[in-house]
Parts: C-alpha cells; structure tokens; sequence
C-alpha cells in the first residue's frame, strides 16, 4: 500500500466481508467513467497496456486474456482466459460462479450486456510462486465452497466421475500433459476440485 499512497493513489481499507462483496464496493468508490479492475498478483503485459491506453469508448466493456502461472512457468490450461476487467462504471454486474457449483460468494466475474471489446496483450496472474502457495489456496476456496453446499454421498459419487473426465480433458485438450509434472499436478487437482469441496462439505454434517 505503502508504494500505491507513495505514487498518488487513494488507498482504502474496510473489513474484510467476501470477494463480490469486496469488488462492488471498489467499483462504489470510483468517479471516472471508466475501470480497470485487477488483483494484486496481476500485472499487464507490454501490449495490452497500450491497448488500454488507446481503446475506443464504443462499446461497454473490454475481455482482456488472461495467463496464470504456476511456480513460475506459464500453465497451458489456463492460458487465454477470456475476463471482462476493463469496463464503463454503470454498465456491468458482478456475480459469483463457485466452482464446484454451490452458492459461496468467490470465483466472481464481471459481465456486461452492452457491446463488448476484445483487447490484445495479456493479463499475466502470478498467483501461485510455489506448490505450497498453491495448495494453501485451493484447501482455502475448497472450504469456502464446502460451506455453502448441500451435499450427499450420491453427488460425492458424482463428482468423482465427472472428475476423471475432467482430468482426461484438461491433459488432453487442454494439453496440460506438455507442461510436463506442473501441469499433470495442477490438472489432476483442477479436475477434483468439485470432488474435494463436496467432501470437505459432506464430512461437516
């Protein structure tokens, strides 16, 4: 914070309450027109820093793409991700969408109704700079899904089918199997992440 205030920037700090409800309340604090939302561990790439200096004011929104990488290296199955991240104040919604398809208020995402743009350039997620980082987060979103979900043993059962599928996918056509061990770790927990958050929520009856 200390370097944003150092740089000119209005810094706020609230109590923390969830992710949407987190993001709704910066977009409360912004004036200008327009909004570029990005998290602390993100960071523009050379091109899509100038394309936000230059975009047209046509349309509503931007979709940027983005990249996450993991202990450094770019992952492939979660390269190009589309985001709506730049955007008209007035003319967006956010809205949760958990991944493991209860109701916990994480996983947002901003869309638009309005004509929509495409930015090139990347949006680069450093989120993850060791397995350790990464395990603390996926056990934490995990349990914030287990606690909004209504589960049984049949949906348990359901969701470890559904993820082996999902693991052939994502090694396959999501080409995770080039990105050697990295990617067949992060694949397999990607694919059992609904399976794990259903356990974690069946085993708190």
């Amino acid at each position: 914070m200390q370097f944003a205030r150092g740089a000119g920037a209005t810094v706020l700090e609230r109590d923390w309450t969830d992710f949407v409800d987190a993001r709704r309340f910066a977009l409360e604090q912004v004036e200008t027109p327009w909004v570029l939302m990005i998290d602390a561990d993100e960071a523009l790439d050379d091109l899509l820093r100038d394309a936000i200096g230059s975009a047209a004011e046509n349309v509503d929104a931007y979709v940027v793409r983005r990249t996450t990488y993991f202990c450094g290296h770019p992952m492939r199955i979660w390269s190009n991700e589309p985001l709506v991240r730049l955007f008209r104040r007035d003319r967006v919604k956010l809205a949760a969408r958990p991944a493991a398809a209860g109701e916990a208020p994480i996983h947002e995402a901003w869309t638009s109704n309005g004509p929509t743009g495409e930015l090139p350039g990347t949006l680069l997620h450093y989120s993850y700079p060791d397995a350790a980082a990464y395990r603390a987060k996926y056990d934490r979103y995990t349990t914030l899904e287990a606690q909004q979900m209504h589960a049984s043993a049949a949906a348990l059962a359901t969701a470890g089918g559904t993820g082996l599928l999902r693991l052939v996918w994502l090694l396959l056509a999501k080409a995770a199997l080039l990105d050697g061990p990295r990617g067949w770790y992060v694949a397999y927990r990607s694919a059992f992440y609904p399976a794990v958050a259903m356990r974690k929520a069946l085993w708190k009856r």
